[in-house]
């Protein structure tokens, strides 16, 4: 395969990912949002910095809902917001349009331009059903990957760029909630405080099997546990790795030849392995997740050198 069409199918499937997470992240802030007191905390500052990009935002005023909806939704010069990982998502695909299956490039290709006919009014007005609609066209495309693309290379760089992806919004999605209790440390346990976690599982769609897992308890040690370290649960942080380290694994056997990043992953699921959550705590929730941000990110790096992608 050339290294552009594993490029092209590499960053389409992240960007896919990309759209569909910082959707969730729009749900979280908005649901941290509404609790009281909530203008005094600044919630959507944790938002935006979850995501890299306060600097794109006044530091000593209060982040409104209306700017972030507004760069993290519709701007075009943003090239994270949903509207451009949408463009973006469908950009790649059209490159690598033979390797697509039709159902993938109808996912692709279907109202993709839906958000240019939104201004930022009619935007926050339906937010709740567009971020529902980003959600579903995400799940379309995986759909229509997982029930017709053949399981040859294409589809590993495919589920190898939604892995990465999808560990790297996932730890942002915690350190939302470390940033939005940094102001207030003495809430913990308290009803924001539950509330603000169980907002991190209902950003995840992991309400229900949490529940599955650990009962009508919530705390953060465990729910921490679940979205770090659970294996059976597909946002994790440890299931995403595992996928990453599989798929690399089957990359290494199709060109025979590993790497750097071949070693990197390994030492990533390794580390999750050999940690609890009360570990994490201890070590500090924020750290732990910047370390796997900062794993994550040169996983990319290598990931992107070993297969030469421009």
């Amino acid at each position: 395969m050339l290294s552009r069409t594993a490029e092209n199918l590499y960053w389409m499937a992240r960007y896919m990912e990309r759209a569909e997470s910082t959707a969730r992240l729009l749900t979280m802030g908005q649901r941290m949002a509404i609790l009281p007191g909530a203008h005094h905390r600044d919630e959507w500052r944790s938002v935006v910095r979850a995501t890299g990009c306060e600097e794109n935002f006044p530091a000593d005023a209060h982040v409104r809902e209306s700017e972030v909806v507004g760069y993290l939704m519709l701007d075009p010069e943003n090239p994270s917001s949903i509207r451009s990982c949408l463009a973006r998502a469908r950009a790649n695909g059209k490159s690598a349009r033979t390797m697509l299956t039709q159902d993938m490039w109808e996912a692709l290709n279907e109202g993709w331009r839906k958000l240019d006919s939104y201004d930022l009014a009619e935007a926050r007005q339906q937010l709740p059903s567009l971020i529902d609609w980003v959600k579903t066209r995400a799940m379309t495309f995986r759909g229509a990957a997982e029930s017709g693309q053949l399981r040859n290379e294409g589809h590993d760089f495919l589920r190898t760029g939604a892995a990465l992806e999808r560990a790297q919004m996932t730890l942002r999605l915690l350190d939302v909630k470390y940033y939005v209790l940094l102001p207030e440390t003495e809430v913990i346990g308290g009803n924001r405080d539950h509330y603000q976690w169980t907002s991190v599982l209902h950003a995840l769609s992991g309400s229900r099997a949490y529940h599955h897992v650990y009962g009508g308890a919530y705390t953060p040690w465990q729910i921490t546990d679940f979205i770090m370290l659970n294996r059976l649960f597909p946002r994790s942080v440890a299931y995403c790795y595992d996928q990453l380290a599989y798929r690399l694994n089957r990359l290494a056997g199709w060109h025979d030849v590993r790497g750097k990043p071949h070693d990197t992953v390994q030492q990533m699921v390794a580390g999750l392995e050999s940690i609890d959550s009360g570990e994490i705590f201890r070590r500090g929730l924020h750290e732990t997740v910047q370390s796997g941000i900062a794993s994550t990110d040169r996983l990319a790096l290598e990931i992107a050198e070993a297969y030469h992608f421009g």
